[in-house]
């Protein structure tokens, strides 16, 4: 319960700083967050930590917490962030473009070996297939391929596929994903991504690939994005020790 607090915590404050809601560019004191959330002291400490983690916010010794211009002025896609919901809908933003998910697959298939390895399946567990087409207001940008094992949610169906897998997780059962493997490349595209993407024969395409766990570090989805170079931006925050 704990987690859960601290997670939507951590998404409303997140929420309102995209929205503006702190002009003066400021986040209330800790006390202040505590009091209006009705949560502990410790919960904004760890919310606002992982905010400074991300680039978000930066603290000010002696004069509190402040947003970083720079995360307002980002226009990548990609909005990874350790210790929140990793899920697409809500981690990729693109100027308030609305997301949008068209299901092109959804089977039960045997895993091969090296599909095995990666979610430390059984020679008797099977997979989900879930292939879908990813888009921004109608514009598709991503075609998303994902294996999930079936012995670790049985109830999905083409009505939860065709939503947000991860917010399902989190809302039914209370378990996020949280952490990620992935490599980030390019390659020429192929027939089906310029047919799916609207590329050009001589246009490449971004790759993202790797495994995506839960919160208690079970594997739950081997996931292939092949996306719109224009959208192959990522940004991320460094820290440099002295």
């Amino acid at each position: 319960m704990a987690d859960l607090v601290y997670r939507q915590l951590l998404g409303s404050l997140k929420d309102k700083i995209l929205a503006g809601e702190f002009p003066n560019m400021k986040l209330p004191d800790e006390r202040s967050l505590s009091e209006q959330y009705e949560v502990s002291r410790s919960t904004v400490k760890r919310a606002l930590s992982i905010l400074a983690d991300q680039g978000v916010v930066f603290k000010k010794r002696g004069s509190g917490t402040f947003i970083n211009p720079l995360y307002l002025k980002n226009d990548s896609v990609f909005h990874y962030n350790n210790g929140s919901n990793l899920g697409i809908t809500d981690s990729f933003q693109m100027n308030g473009r609305k997301p949008g998910i068209k299901l092109l697959k959804f089977e039960v298939v045997r895993p091969d070996q090296e599909l095995k390895r990666d979610l430390f399946l059984k020679n008797d567990d099977f997979v989900y297939e879930i292939k879908r087409l990813r888009l921004f207001d109608d514009e598709p940008f991503m075609i998303e391929t994902g294996y999930i094992p079936i012995k670790i949610v049985p109830e999905l169906s083409e009505k939860i596929v065709s939503s947000s897998i991860f917010n399902y997780l989190q809302r039914e059962r209370n378990q996020a994903v949280t952490k990620s493997y992935l490599t980030i490349s390019a390659e020429p595209s192929t027939d089906e991504d310029q047919a799916q993407l609207g590329l050009t024969p001589t246009e490449p395409v971004g790759i993202m690939a790797g495994v995506f766990f839960l919160d208690d570090g079970t594997p739950f989805e081997y996931s292939r994005m092949r996306l719109h170079y224009r959208y192959m931006k990522y940004n991320t925050f460094v820290t440099l020790d002295d």
